[in-house]
């Protein structure tokens, strides 16, 4: 299988090593060059290429032929309407000199709204979702074969929740925990590479939902981090996202299920 990968981050650099050792011819793009010799002498077919750019190359070398695509480029709250508009148009204009047989594009599950309630894939009311986020998404979903995972918090390898809170104040210690493992969404993503899915939007979540403080106290213990300075429970909001409808379709067990566990 051909594989390119558009903004080789942390998350997406793990999965280009692992297809990589799977026996796959992976490409993947970069914005510095300290990552563009790294992937090349690991074996991955890197160049450089930055969304941001005005001028944005009207052509890039490389095959127009992938197997699957990886779209990792991110889209942030902290981005403003104008850059994302610029980055994904961008996007867009590359993905005119390629074709693929999928495509999986990284969002986030905060694209849901902060309030008491529990989100599922099927949450319609469009006017509560990140419109920045809800953007980037519709960009992409406007290509063919192309499906969105909405990312948990993200941890694993040097992502250690506690390392985030140690010796500072954590006021959100009572919110559940909608985070996900780095080893489950290689793999997830291998799974949507070779697999045909139903549906065109997944949340990547954990099943459980530990508090936050629990969590904290469990990766400081386990990694040696120093507690928070206090536990202050001045941010309570009740808000769990669901991730049964990826699992339930490929018939998924997490190899971390517990947040509790990273």
């Amino acid at each position: 299988m051909r594989i390119l990968i558009l903004g080789c981050g942390w998350l997406a650099e793990s999965f280009a090593l692992h297809m990589k050792y799977q026996g796959h011819e992976v490409w993947a793009s970069t914005t510095t060059s300290e990552k563009y010799h790294r992937l090349n002498a690991d074996g991955i077919f890197s160049f450089i290429l930055d969304f941001d750019y005005e001028n944005f190359p009207a052509r890039i070398d490389l095959p127009t032929q992938f197997d699957f695509v990886l779209n990792s480029v991110p889209a942030s709250q902290k981005n403003s309407v104008a850059i994302l508009e610029n980055r994904f148009s961008n996007i867009k204009s590359f993905y005119r000199h390629i074709t693929w047989k999928k495509q999986v594009f990284l969002s986030s599950i905060g694209i849901y709204p902060d309030k008491d309630a529990v989100f599922d894939e099927y949450y319609a009311d469009t006017t509560e979702l990140s419109s920045k986020l809800l953007l980037a998404e519709a960009c992409m979903l406007g290509l063919a074969d192309t499906i969105i995972y909405r990312l948990g918090g993200l941890f694993g390898k040097n992502r250690v929740f506690a390392k985030y809170f140690s010796e500072r104040i954590c006021t959100t210690g009572e919110q559940p925990a909608n985070f996900v493992h780095i080893d489950d969404v290689i793999r997830l993503l291998e799974a949507a590479s070779c697999n045909v899915l139903k549906h065109t939007v997944y949340n990547v979540v954990a099943p459980l939902h530990p508090k936050k403080k629990d969590v904290i106290l469990a990766s400081a213990k386990k990694y040696g981090y120093i507690l928070p300075l206090a536990f202050e429970a001045t941010n309570t909001i009740q808000k769990i996202v669901r991730g049964e409808l990826l699992q339930e379709e490929l018939e998924y067990e997490y190899v971390l299920p517990d947040p509790l566990q990273f």
